[in-house]
Order: C-alpha cells, then sequence, then structure tokens
C-alpha cells in the first residue's frame, strides 16, 4: 500500500510533535492552550513541508508541443492540492491550518492568442498555519473556461502552500521533451530525479538554485576560514552540483558541456576541482539560458521556436548541446517577442 499522497512517514517526521505544538489555541478558557513553538521545532516543521511528495501522487502535464515532425512535448511534474491538503493535515491535523478565499474578476480585454475579449477570473487565498502565521497567493484562470474558478483557487492554493515550503521543490523544474500519443499524452513519462523523491531528499540531495551555487563559507585552496576543511570535501560537493543539473538543462546539454569543458562523459572522472568549478558554471550558465527560453517561449508560443531551430538546422531544443547554440536561440527568440 503506498504511502498516503506523498506525506512524509508520520514517525519518522515528528508528525506528533507538530500536532501538538502547532494546534490553535482553544477559545475555551478551561482548556489549556498549546504552548508556543520554540525556535527547533518551527525547524522541524518546516523541513517535514519541504520533504517532496511520493512518486505515486506526481502527474506529468504536457505545457509545450512541437511543430511538423514526430509529435513531442514538453512535460512538467504537478501534484493535485489533494497531496497538499493531505500533508497538511499528516503533519498538523485539520485543526492545525486553515485557509480562506477571495473571488474576483477582472476588467474584459484581447486575449493575445485568439484576439477574444475575455476576462480572468482572479482566486487569493490565504493559508494559516497555527504557530507559523500566514501567506497568500493569487491563482488566475481565463472566465471562459468551465473549471476557471476552481483551477484558480488550486493554483492560489499551492501557490500559498510553497511559500511554507510545501511543493516548492516543484519549481525547480525546467520541463523535457517526450514523444506524445495521437491524443497529445505523453507515451512515457521521465523519472524523477532523485533530489525529488523522500528518500533522496531525506539524503540530503537537493535542487541547484543560484543561493546553491556558492554556499556559505566556501574557501578557495590555501585560504582558512568556516567552509571546507578539505579539498576531496570540496570536490565532492562540486561533483554533486553537477550531477543535478542533468535535470534541468536536460542529458544533450549535459553531455555536450561535460564533454567540451572537461573531455569527460561523467563528473566523477572530473580530478581538478577548478576544472569542476568550470563545468559547474557552464552548467549553471545554460539552466538560465533555457529559463530565458522559457519565459520567451510563453510570449510568442512554440511556432517561433520552430521557425528558428529550422534556420539553425535543428530538429527540436533538447538536441542542443552548447551554450553557442543555446544563446543564438535565446535571443532570436527574445527578439522575436519583442516586435
Amino acid at each position: 500500500m503506498s504511502p498516503t499522497n506523498g506525506h512524509a512517514n508520520a514517525p519518522a517526521n515528528g508528525s506528533v510533535t507538530a500536532v501538538q505544538q502547532f494546534a490553535p489555541a482553544a477559545s475555551d478558557t478551561n482548556i489549556p492552550t498549546a504552548p508556543t513553538p520554540n525556535a527547533a521545532e518551527i525547524r522541524e516543521l518546516i523541513a517535514n513541508l519541504e520533504v517532496p511528495f511520493h512518486p505515486s501522487v506526481i502527474e506529468w502535464r504536457v505545457t509545450n508541443t512541437s511543430k511538423g515532425g514526430s509529435q513531442r512535448g514538453q512535460v512538467m511534474p504537478y501534484a493535485d492540492q489533494r497531496a497538499y491538503t493531505d500533508r497538511l493535515n499528516a503533519l498538523l491535523t485539520p485543526a492545525g491550518w486553515t485557509r480562506r478565499y477571495a473571488v474576483h474578476t477582472s476588467a474584459n480585454f484581447e486575449r493575445s492568442k485568439d484576439q477574444k475579449i475575455v476576462a480572468k477570473v482572479l482566486v487569493t487565498c490565504e493559508l494559516t498555519i497555527f504557530g507559523l502565521g500566514s501567506h497568500s497567493a493569487t491563482g488566475e484562470e481565463w472566465a471562459d473556461d468551465d473549471n476557471a474558478a476552481t483551477a484558480a483557487e488550486a493554483q492560489s492554493f499551492k501557490r500559498a502552500c510553497s511559500c511554507f515550503g510545501l511543493g516548492r521543490y516543484l519549481y525547480y523544474f525546467s520541463g523535457t521533451w517526450v514523444d506524445l500519443d495521437d491524443h497529445k499524452r505523453p507515451k512515457t513519462v521521465p523519472k524523477l530525479v532523485d533530489w525529488a523523491t523522500p528518500e533522496g531528499w531525506q539524503r540530503g540531495l537537493r535542487p541547484y538554485t543560484e543561493s546553491a551555487s556558492k554556499p556559505p563559507g566556501r574557501t578557495t585552496a590555501g585560504n582558512n576560514g568556516n567552509g571546507d576543511c578539505h579539498e576531496s570535501g570540496k570536490g565532492a560537493s562540486f561533483v554533486r552540483e553537477i550531477e543535478q543539473m542533468e535535470s534541468l538543462v536536460g542529458r544533450r546539454m549535459y553531455r555536450g558541456l561535460l564533454k567540451a569543458v572537461a573531455r569527460v562523459w561523467n563528473p566523477k572522472d572530473i580530478q581538478d576541482a577548478a576544472i569542476q568549478q568550470k563545468v559547474l558554471s557552464h552548467m549553471q550558465a545554460a539552466e538560465r539560458g533555457f529559463r530565458r527560453l522559457d519565459a520567451a517561449l510563453e510570449r510568442v508560443g512554440p511556432e517561433a521556436l520552430t521557425h528558428i531551430l529550422h534556420s539553425l538546422k535543428l530538429q527540436s531544443i533538447d538536441r542542443v548541446d552548447n551554450l553557442q547554440a543555446l544563446h543564438q536561440i535565446v535571443l532570436a527568440l527574445e527578439a522575436t517577442a519583442q516586435k
């Protein structure tokens, strides 16, 4: 039997403590109120909220499709909002948190993709975890969608949860291209990387972030400080960070940069820490490039990208294996977006 919608195991994650410390204060003065949580208990709860959902509740959504040739689609992982409520209930009990919605509609305006005059449904969710505080976030959907309110509500709730760390790891995925069937559904779905599973997360694996590229206290060889004490430890850290980049930049770019910069196929074969850092720097530049590409793609649509790729004699973006080509594609796509 699979774990309940991806929540962390209760005994191992200290959910009993969370229930006791984060339940709301009782209104009846004859009932003792819950004690105020201390800093250690707050850190424990946040750590439990940040644990990825169990893979059994992860679904994949097609966000972009290719034009011409074999049907391909870019897929992104997501979890239904029930996985979020199950995690909150498991750690806090239903009495330990609450949410409040406010629904609004925008004025009518022209939608760029089809020039229709449509309004938007806007839903704001305020999520309160007793003992931690409140965060609010907004979701939106076009009003001509039959499920506009439901979709906007789910989006606002999940965004508010991410402010507490719940589900935030899903924001680090950049999308993977896979083959689609005749109904534009993925024939296969990517395997989740280790850091996106509860087991990998609890082993200390994490997705790449800008702030993590230079961990506090990291020193260069020969410097004394509070960073890594041994050069071998630093090298292992670089290797782990490089390995985590494969899911962000794609296998083709990942292998292309390893070969071009370090003349290896496996980052563990790089012995020089300076080369390791150079490879990581190139990987990070590629990840930023793909994020810029995705942002521009949202404004111009996949047709513009297909045209640019054909001009460069490339079948798809996942065939790009070097920074120069990626930079050229991003600049062309951004120029198209500004027209």
